[in-house]
């Protein structure tokens, strides 16, 4: 049975950062500072957005939208992460490390469709700015959030439910502190093409698709940008794109590297999987309400009018 070894349930062994004990201070306080400010950054924000009727716009709804998934993504290493470096906890139940797994990947796809629609938001306003009121409607944007949710979460689905039902033999031990259906599949001891093609098709069809579409979206962009005559007019379009271009960034670049090294950087150590797995899933939940709260002007006046009220 893939969820039994021998009379007992199924268990796997999650991994630390190879060459450096779990009981090192000098990774769980870091590690718990990681997620205070990215609890603090991102509930800020939301908080903001909620209360302040002049965010009321499509450009912020999607950015709520965003600080929701990075909240999710990160809560979903959450329980593991703290009981490995802060409490040496490194056993993980079959069944939890599944479930695990399904929302570390519905988040990601959904952090990554929520770009998307954030590059199709900056091409209507810069390429057609005397439609983005009529094209970026309220119900436009409740749509395509509900329809990035639904997304998210269906395309995971028979990712888990092939996984459960595969047989595992011999090592549980799994490379990161967390569960990733690439690390998991790698323990099965039957055959895995179905699993393997349908995660590779899963990828294709919502990271790849939305990688392609934020580089159309681009390319429209830049050529419309290019062809403003005012030097400065141009750079203050320019200048609107620039936290989500930092967003994309930090979340697409640890992403693809993961990706190409689980299928072709077998040979290298440990310690580089390890880590462009903890920086695709922590780096751009801390990273980006920082980005959003430097270069967006609204938001940056709302803190410091909260920060000093007197002011």
């Amino acid at each position: 049975s893939s969820n039994m070894t021998g009379s007992s349930p199924l268990t796997f062994i999650l991994t630390g950062i190879p060459s450096l004990p779990m009981s090192s201070s000098w990774v769980a306080w870091p590690l718990c500072c990681l997620y205070v400010l990215m609890l603090l950054g991102n509930c800020t924000l939301l908080w903001m957005i909620g209360t302040d009727h002049s965010l009321h716009t499509p450009m912020y709804y999607f950015l709520s939208m965003l600080a929701t998934a990075d909240l999710g993504l990160s809560l979903s290493t959450l329980p593991t992460m703290l009981a490995i470096f802060c409490f040496q906890s490194t056993s993980l139940p079959f069944e939890a490390c599944i479930v695990q797994m399904y929302f570390i990947h519905s988040f990601s796809a959904i952090e990554s469709g929520v770009l998307v629609a954030m590059a199709f938001d900056r091409f209507v306003a810069i390429c057609h700015p005397l439609r983005y009121a009529s094209v970026l409607t309220s119900s436009l944007v409740t749509k395509a959030g509900g329809a990035i949710f639904l997304r998210g979460v269906c395309v995971v689905v028979p990712v888990a439910i092939l996984i459960k039902k595969m047989p595992f033999c011999g090592s549980h031990v799994l490379s990161h502190s967390f569960c990733l259906h690439q690390d998991v599949l790698r323990l099965v001891c039957g055959d895995v093409r179905v699993n393997s093609l349908y995660g590779l098709t899963a990828v294709i069809l919502t990271k790849g698709l939305d990688v392609l579409t934020i580089l159309l979206s681009y390319t429209m962009i830049i050529r419309a940008i290019l062809s403003i005559v005012s030097q400065e007019a141009r750079a203050k379009a320019f200048s609107t794109c620039i936290s989500h271009l930092c967003a994309v960034l930090i979340f697409y670049i640890p992403l693809i590297s993961l990706s190409i090294i689980h299928r072709f950087g077998k040979h290298l150590p440990p310690l580089t999987h390890t880590l462009l797995a903890d920086a695709y899933l922590l780096v751009p939940p801390v990273l980006n309400p920082l980005v959003y709260s430097w270069k967006t002007k609204r938001i940056r006046r709302r803190i410091l009018i909260l920060l000093c009220p007197r002011g």
